[in-house]
């Protein structure tokens, strides 16, 4: 009798963790990995907001951390949250970060000195407290950082932080997974194009602006849509269970055929 394939997929009883847990694309990551039986540690800056998403039915028993991967200390405490909680670390998601826009003769460095701390420091310090954990532990792990389709394409609007940050990602991965790969943790990375959440919400708005907007982006997307942060849980299901333990280093594209084109 063949074993079923669909067991592979579950993350049934591992430890995820979750930063930027109050964001668009982690709390649907959470509510979705919870769900499916994760055990939780939401991450983020805004307690209240990670209270709220704790108490949903489908994060129940999750763990809190009420802070930003900002120092090599805060991470520490991130991570040891998880491992104190559940009793190791499993998998993680670092959906934490953000972009500040300007023309690059306009921007100060302090702007985009902080694009590039929340999404490239954010995500090589996470790394690394996560990282020593799984080597100590010594049964491998799956990682998985976020990036854009800015990684790969530019833009000519003000994004001179952004896209190489997103692009510095995608090569944090590459090398961390070659790093990790004999000790069995896989790090891949997530590429979205536009989704919905608070700074993308004008985007989908009935206007002017919004429709002129959606109609010179979706001429780019195959699929004519932009993403809702639902459309992401399946693929975070399959990179951080057992199903994805031939895949590391990738840069998965979720962008309804942008780069495609």
């Amino acid at each position: 009798m063949t074993a079923d394939p669909t067991a592979r997929f579950s993350v049934a009883g591992k430890s995820i963790i979750i930063t930027g847990a109050s964001g668009a694309m982690g709390s649907e990551a959470a509510k979705g990995l919870g769900a499916a039986g994760a055990k939780l540690t939401l991450a983020g800056s805004n307690r209240e907001a990670l209270e709220q998403l704790a108490a949903l039915p489908e994060c129940a028993g999750a763990a809190i951390c009420v802070r930003r991967p900002d120092t090599p200390d805060d991470a520490k405490a991130i991570v040891d949250t998880a491992v104190n909680a559940f009793g190791k670390l499993d998998g993680m998601l670092v959906a934490s970060g953000m972009n500040k826009v300007a023309m690059i003769t306009d921007m100060d460095v302090a702007d985009w000195e902080s694009v590039m701390d929340a999404n490239v420091k954010g995500s090589w310090l996470m790394s690394q407290a996560a990282g020593r954990v799984w080597l100590e532990q010594g049964t491998g792990g799956s990682l998985v950082l976020v990036s854009s389709t800015r990684g790969k394409l530019g833009h000519p609007a003000g994004y001179t932080a952004y896209c190489p940050s997103k692009a510095a990602v995608d090569l944090l991965g590459k090398t961390l997974a070659a790093e990790w790969g004999p000790s069995q943790v896989r790090v891949n990375v997530l590429a979205p194009t536009v989704f919905r959440s608070e700074l993308t919400a004008w985007m989908y708005a009935d206007d002017e602006k919004g429709r002129a907007t959606r109609e010179a982006m979706f001429a780019r997307i195959p699929l004519k849509r932009f993403a809702e942060p639902e459309d992401f849980v399946g693929a975070l299901v399959y990179l951080l269970s057992d199903a994805s333990t031939f895949m590391t280093g990738q840069v998965l594209y979720l962008d309804g055929g942008y780069t495609a084109c």
